[in-house]
């Protein structure tokens, strides 16, 4: 099998297999007898079973954050330079939603990799997104342009509560449906995008009327 084909189907196996079992119970074994290939040619081409899943996961990655910033980029030139909160809200949860949610996606190897990600915390991943923050930098510059003279504190919570809105739908999206015996519908993604854009607009809104509370000293 040529070099370039060996490595595609390295890759696309491992998505397949990670996405339907997890990280933890899949072998290199496992990834070259679904791919057709030896031991050695993923040696040769990744290294080790953490360099293999940290190429697929900086691959979505950086589809998604490429299709975040394209979306932020069009609601800043809307704005002529400066976007409401709710369009910079949603060019950042909107495509990781869009990407793992609702029936189509959920079937794609690609999307329940990503879903599998959001779930298992392993050493490769964290590593990635501790350290790959560059796009996240120009959303919290994005939110202080729609919302000047917001405390930049405020900001950065903002955009983290909206993430974790975001991841948490996408992980729990089952858990949800049988809370909700099924009123809420995780097919109607554009309607979930626009709660998460909601909520997390409100509280920006809400952030500057009034400093936290500190909390009290504990009594002896």
């Amino acid at each position: 099998m040529p070099t370039d084909r060996t490595r595609t189907a390295i890759l696309e196996a491992a998505e397949r297999l990670y996405a339907d079992r997890g990280f933890a119970d899949v072998t290199l074994r496992d990834i070259v007898a679904a791919a057709g290939v030896n031991l050695a040619a993923v040696n040769y081409h990744f290294g080790s079973k953490d360099e293999l899943i940290a190429e697929l996961f900086v691959t979505r990655s950086l589809a998604l954050n490429r299709e975040r910033l394209t979306e932020l980029r069009a609601a800043e030139d809307r704005g002529g330079g400066r976007a409401d909160i709710a369009d910079v809200l949603r060019a950042l949860v909107g495509p990781s939603l869009r990407g793992c949610l609702g029936p189509d996606r959920q079937r794609s190897a690609a999307a329940r990799f990503m879903i599998r990600a959001s779930i298992e915390s392993v050493p490769p991943i964290r590593r990635i997104k501790n350290r790959e923050i560059d796009h996240l930098r120009r959303f919290a510059a994005a939110m202080k342009r729609s919302l000047p003279g917001r405390d930049d504190v405020d900001l950065y919570w903002g955009l983290h509560f909206a993430l974790a809105m975001a991841h948490q739908t996408i992980r729990d999206s089952e858990r949800l449906t049988k809370l909700s015996e099924g009123k809420c519908d995780l097919d109607d993604v554009d309607g979930i995008v626009e709660r998460v854009v909601k909520v997390a607009g409100m509280a920006l809104a809400g952030a500057g009327e009034g400093k936290l509370r500190e909390p009290r000293a504990a009594s002896r």
